[in-house]
């Protein structure tokens, strides 16, 4: 693709990093037929291709438009069409790039500029998203069967394990993911503790930063993410062997530490430390020796597994949960369209609900086809999505947790 970028931006890093991915893209149209909101809506500016073009455009100096804003808006950055690309296009990237320009120039509307700032003040912080939550669990009883979808029901954790093992992992309790289901990490403990595994949770770390990062605050999401490192470092030091992400999305993000703090020479060389040393739950486990655990999916109910996006795309650990489910015993029901993204994406499910919805019930239609008892995940954005249905929805380490 040729570019002729705006001089004020060609100079810039952004600005070159966003022309060579530019010129990396060949118009082949490949990334069309794995979109989802190409797939649901057929307008060829709601897909990657067309998203790229307006982007090329914004970067080289035209005037933006609210609805240039409405198409990348629409976006849901799950990556499914850099997965698709022949070219190897870093599509999350340049959508990164382009949107923070199109940010700069054209200011959004003022209740939509309350509303994100509500939502990053508020969610990413589990001391004020959880109260929050908690008051809204408990009149959930008292809503329309409506209302009641968007609030998750209460649920304890469970005790830890308090037998400290040789080997010793950390884990990120995350923001939302503390409040809304806190026995997603109990119950990896429990599970770890049976593989001689202590998992600890490190004083002081919050939020990955994703939220912010994907929402156009960068800057903020850096600083997450240097809390986080300042947070871990000493128990990287004293021996912990890896970082162990139960939500995936999380997991896409810290795993990109090393990417994103590479200017900063205060943190660069320990970002990449972090970053290297980050795995998903399903990768740990796929690398241990799992008879201790037995064949807890022996006479078990059947389950059909949702792929998150950030675990097949953004981290490409596609399959690697299925592999640990089989190994245990687990009945897995076949699902149609895995590659497709639920609708959650962060965000995106409360920024765009209409699209959302669709795509949820695009989703839940082909994890139910074969009529699978179960339902589970590997992110708490999908899991919360999804569930509210007939169907039961997990996170799939509480298949494994002995105390269920």
């Amino acid at each position: 693709m040729q570019t002729s970028l705006d001089p004020t931006l060609s100079q810039t890093p952004a600005g070159q990093e966003a022309e060579s991915i530019l010129r990396s893209c060949v118009h082949c149209g490949f990334c069309t037929a794995t979109c989802p909101t190409y797939q649901l809506l057929g307008d060829e500016l709601d897909g990657p291709r067309g998203r790229i073009y307006q982007i090329k455009q914004i970067l080289e100096g035209a005037e933006p438009s609210a609805t240039t804003q409405e198409h990348l808006d629409r976006c849901l950055a799950c990556r499914s069409c850099e997965t698709t690309c022949p070219s190897g296009v870093r599509y999350h990237r340049l959508l990164e790039i382009g949107k923070a320009e199109l940010e700069r120039r054209q200011p959004r509307p003022l209740f939509e500029r309350i509303r994100r700032g509500a939502m990053l003040k508020v969610i990413p912080h589990p001391a004020r998203f959880t109260p929050l939550l908690r008051l809204g669990q408990l009149v959930r009883p008292l809503l329309p069967a409506g209302m009641k979808r968007g609030i998750p029901a209460y649920q304890s954790a469970g005790p830890r394990p308090t037998t400290r093992h040789a080997r010793t992992m950390l884990v990120l309790d995350g923001c939302a993911q503390s409040g809304i289901a806190p026995r997603i990490n109990a119950a990896a403990a429990r599970v770890l503790d049976r593989l001689d595994i202590s998992l600890r949770s490190a004083p002081n770390t919050g939020c990955c930063g994703a939220m912010h990062h994907h929402m156009n605050d960068e800057a903020t999401g850096l600083d997450m993410a240097r809390r986080n490192i300042d947070a871990w470092w000493p128990l990287i030091e004293a021996g912990a062997e890896a970082i162990v992400m139960t939500a995936s999305g999380c997991g896409t993000q810290v795993k990109e530490y090393g990417e994103l703090l590479a200017d900063d020479p205060s943190y660069r060389d320990k970002a990449e430390r972090v970053s290297a040393l980050t795995r998903d739950l399903s990768e740990v486990l796929a690398g241990e020796d799992l008879g201790k655990l037995g064949q807890p999916g022996h006479g078990q109910a059947s389950v059909a597994f949702h792929t998150p996006c950030s675990l097949q795309h953004g981290q490409k650990l596609n399959g690697v949960v299925e592999g640990v489910l089989a190994r245990l015993g687990f009945e897995l029901r076949a699902v149609a369209e895995g590659h497709l993204c639920c609708g959650s994406a962060g965000a995106y499910s409360m920024l765009q609900p209409d699209i959302a919805g669709q795509l949820r019930d695009r989703k839940l239609n082909a994890l139910t086809v074969n009529q699978p008892a179960r339902i589970a995940t590997a992110n708490i954005g999908c899991l919360t999505h999804l569930a509210g249905g007939d169907i039961k929805v997990l996170h799939w380490i509480e298949l494994l947790d002995p105390s269920l």
